[in-house]
């Protein structure tokens, strides 16, 4: 079961009233131009959550935008301060240290297109779990984790706008935009250390669904190869089987086999990206609607019977609740298109496997 926590009090921000430094008067960097921001000294206490973390670390979360460069500068010349004293980038922080943060000016960012309220409501109902730590959501197909890359938002910016007053939302993982299922968000810092190292030891458990082409072959349990990045003439990123790349293992294991189809369960054990999607096609049973890794035929085919995204759900998670001892294992309903293309091809069923 889980243990409650007590409530902690969020950092403390406050502005530091002591006489300006000839930075503060006015001299060294001074806002001039329009679009530029400039904030006063700041002197922030450490609350438990940030306890252990790293001053460089600290700095770029409470001044983002911020560039790295302005931050080490800051840090190098004394003017960022803890408890009254120099500190170095490396300095670990303790809860209940003040930290004085000098003048800074930001670079205020274009008005961004604000994710409006419809998409809002779609992805507060696709929470399957939440507590104080941490929430899970189905995420629809179509919706990347985040912005970027032309998109004005993604996952990420959709939750921080429907909860405006949520002190620290960030992803833990991620899934490729098309890629529909359970991805995990940290409302902590703690949470998303806590999480992300359970990852990295391989302690979370990742199961997805896949349709994918032919008659997945039961002496194939595994697929062992590994996975290089490179980038088209156009830029667009893509991964190959290559033997210079990452080593790359996924387990496979066929659920239902169709005429002309197979449903597996894919369960990566190392987490490069595409990993499914490529490793399903070097085996030779590209996932359906896949039109990075899919043959121009077999994705015309595919589409043909009404295939209208790509066949590829994070369905699964087995992990453990961060602060707590309590095992927890969620599982993403599939959306209407995956559930459709299934009933399609139930009446084409050639057998059960699992």
């Amino acid at each position: 079961m889980s243990r409650k926590r007590a409530n902690k009090k969020p950092a403390r921000v406050r502005s530091d009233k002591a006489a300006p430094t000839p930075m503060e008067r006015g001299g060294g960097d001074v806002a001039s131009h329009r679009g530029d921001a400039r904030q006063g000294v700041l002197w922030v206490t450490v609350d438990e959550d940030n306890e252990g973390q790293r001053v460089d670390n600290f700095l770029l979360a409470q001044l983002r935008g911020v560039p790295k460069s302005i931050i080490y500068r800051m840090v190098r010349k004394g003017e960022v301060r803890v408890n009254k004293g120099r500190v170095r980038p490396d300095t670990r922080l303790k809860a209940g240290d003040q930290v004085r943060i000098p003048p800074v000016i930001r670079k205020e960012k274009p008005e961004q297109v604000a994710p409006g309220s419809r998409v809002q409501g779609v992805v507060e109902a696709a929470i399957l779990f939440e507590n104080e730590q941490m929430l899970v959501v189905n995420k629809p197909s179509g919706i990347a984790v985040h912005g970027g890359s032309g998109l004005s938002f993604g996952l990420i910016e959709v939750l921080r706008s429907a909860r405006p007053s949520a002190r620290f939302l960030e992803l833990v993982h991620r899934l490729d935009r098309d890629t529909s299922g359970l991805v995990m968000v940290a409302k902590k810092r703690s949470a998303l250390r806590y999480l992300q190292d359970e990852l990295r030891q391989n302690r979370i458990r990742k199961h997805y669904h896949a349709l994918v082409a032919g008659d997945w072959p039961a002496s194939v349990d595994r697929v062992d190869a590994p996975l290089l990045r490179y980038e088209m003439p156009n830029g667009e990123r893509r991964v190959k089987v290559d033997q210079s790349g990452k080593v790359s293992l996924t387990a496979f294991r066929c659920l239902y086999r169709y005429q002309g189809y197979s449903l597996v369960e894919a369960s990566p054990i190392t987490g490069r990206t595409h990993q499914i999607r490529v490793h399903s096609a070097w085996a030779g049973h590209p996932v359906a609607g896949d039109d990075k890794y899919m043959d121009d035929v077999s994705l015309k085919a595919f589409r043909a019977i009404g295939g209208q995204r790509l066949m590829l759900h994070a369905r699964t998670l087995e992990f453990t609740l961060p602060a707590s001892d309590e095992s927890m294992r969620l599982e993403a309903p599939y959306d209407d298109a995956f559930s459709d293309m299934l009933g399609k091809l139930s009446g084409r069923l050639k057998g059960t496997v699992r």
